[in-house]
């Protein structure tokens, strides 16, 4: 296993948006976090020792840690990097400055993932962003100077945003990579609690212009809310939309392990909380063959590249091809896949409706289901 996921959960704010597991700093807390996450690491370690083809430190704000903090989050992790190991460190434009993008580069990060969100400040303060439109574009340009990847997370199709303009600049910004979203009002975040609702037929004409914009400007969509320039796309993230194996340290971290028993493909691995900080075990579920075949047409149906059918079912030792050739021909005829051999891929056409796609397929598989 080569790739691993570290969660940082410390944030300088708790954005009204955001349901990932995230807490402010308290006294004590970096320390301790850091102290379990050192244990953490030389156990996992021992077990898959490496070395790594990407790290991801995501959270969180991983760039919210002071200096020492940082140096100490990266002497915690035992692993050597391979030759041109691709390193992403998550961080909000507010909190780097030209002696942070330093220290980091220092320590081997080599890609950043900016949440900037949007250009605008009105946009900004509807979500609750620490940052305004000029802290944004120096961030960018400083990082870009500093010789980092970079890529912009955007949020689009909000009601007061101009979308082009927001897409418009990041083009312009020479970055490698956007990752573009519209907003998602997950249950118990404050947006939710507010009643804010979400508009679908905004949310894909953003996505829409998105793919037009980000693509003049070289930009390629290789996954559905992605895009990148030629040899800039998330290898990290490749790890998951592949759905392959990864490890993953950090309270909530989930990460992805060979299954090792019959009936058995994968173990899903999470962290209790804060249960996490005394040192219990992870919280274990395990992924069957069926499961694993589904979420990796789910998951490589999110890519431009697509799916090789007769690789999930090597991997599965289900029998994918048979099973799934109506349903693929069909949903060739009516423009939503591409079929290459083995390998069928999404067509633009396919990318607003790609739940609908999926669910045919996964009901082209309702043979294999264990009878109730």
């Amino acid at each position: 296993m080569a790739s691993l996921y570290v969660h940082v959960p410390f944030c300088p704010t708790l954005c009204p948006y955001c349901d990932f597991h995230v807490v402010r700093r308290a006294p004590g807390w970096v320390e301790a976090y850091l102290k379990r996450l050192a244990e953490e690491a030389q156990a996992l370690f021992a077990q898959h020792p490496g070395p790594l083809r990407t790290l991801y430190l995501g959270g969180g704000t991983p760039s919210y840690l002071r200096e020492r903090e940082l140096l100490a989050l990266f002497q915690a992790l035992p692993w050597s990097l391979a030759p041109g190991a691709e390193v992403t460190l998550e961080a909000n434009p507010g909190t780097l400055n030209r002696k942070r993008l330093a220290l980091l580069r220092a320590l081997g990060v080599n890609r950043l993932s900016l949440g900037v969100q949007s250009f605008q400040d009105p946009v900004l303060r509807f979500l609750g962003r620490a940052h305004g439109r000029k802290g944004a574009l120096r961030a960018v340009e400083e990082a870009l100077a500093a010789g980092f990847r970079v890529s912009l997370d955007l949020i689009l199709g909000l009601p007061m945003q101009d979308v082009e303009r927001d897409l418009e600049e990041a083009a312009a910004l020479g970055v490698g990579h956007v990752s573009a979203y519209t907003l998602q009002v997950e249950k118990g975040t404050p947006f939710a609690l507010l009643g804010l609702g979400e508009d679908p037929e905004r949310a894909a004409w953003a996505m829409e212009r998105a793919a037009e914009v980000l693509g003049q400007a070289g930009l390629e969509r290789y996954e559905v809310s992605n895009f990148a320039r030629p040899g800039e796309e998330a290898a990290h993230n490749l790890v998951y939309w592949r759905n392959g194996f990864w490890l993953a340290l950090g309270p909530r971290a989930t990460g992805q392990y060979p299954g090792g028993a019959p009936g058995v493909y994968a173990l899903r691995r999470t962290p209790p909380l804060p249960r996490w900080l005394q040192g219990e075990a992870p919280e274990e579920e395990a992924i069957s063959p069926l499961e694993h075949a589904k979420e990796s047409l789910m998951l490589g149906l999110r890519l431009r590249e697509g799916v090789d059918l007769e690789e999930v079912a090597r991997r599965s030792g289900l029998p994918l091809p048979s099973l799934l050739r109506e349903a693929v021909s069909q949903l060739v005829q009516e423009g939503f896949l591409e079929a290459a051999g083995p390998r069928i891929r999404p067509t633009p056409k396919a990318f607003p409706l790609l739940h609908r796609v999926v669910l045919r397929l996964w009901e082209a598989l309702d043979p294999l289901e264990a009878p109730g």
